[in-house]
């Protein structure tokens, strides 16, 4: 079973290291990468079926962050949101992110940076639970 995910982060190493962290993980992750969150909003407008089935975010981004992509990715059509589940992956560790990220039906769980090969193979159940 493959799963599409598309990436947003800033961080040039943050996505080499999820990316090989997916790729370590067995489960077949086809991965797509912004370094820009409006970029990836763009794609998501602009190509319906776009099949992305997981959503992995940072918070901290330069211009518009992770809160700012979740308020715009929830106020895109159904059809352009897909079936797509966000996961915020964060180096912060402060509970109000957590929270917050909470309050946004669309994400499934926040996790912390670095993500290893255990968490990224699980995050194939998070896409695929009810």
């Amino acid at each position: 079973m493959s799963c599409r995910v598309l990436m947003v982060d800033d961080n040039e190493n943050d996505l080499l290291f999820t990316r090989i962290a997916l790729q370590r993980s067995g489960v077949d992750f086809d991965v797509q990468a912004f370094e820009r969150a409006q970029e990836a909003l763009q794609m998501l407008a602009a190509t319906p079926d776009h099949g992305i089935d997981l959503i992995l975010l940072d918070i901290n981004m330069p211009v518009m962050d992770g809160f700012g992509f979740l308020q715009a990715f929830e106020a895109l059509p159904p059809a352009q949101r897909g079936h797509a589940v966000v996961v915020m992956l964060s180096s912060s560790s402060d509970p109000a992110d957590r929270t917050r990220a909470a309050g946004h039906a669309c994400v499934r769980d926040f996790l912390r940076k670095p993500l290893d090969k255990v968490a990224a193979a699980k995050l194939i159940d998070l896409v695929h639970a009810p």
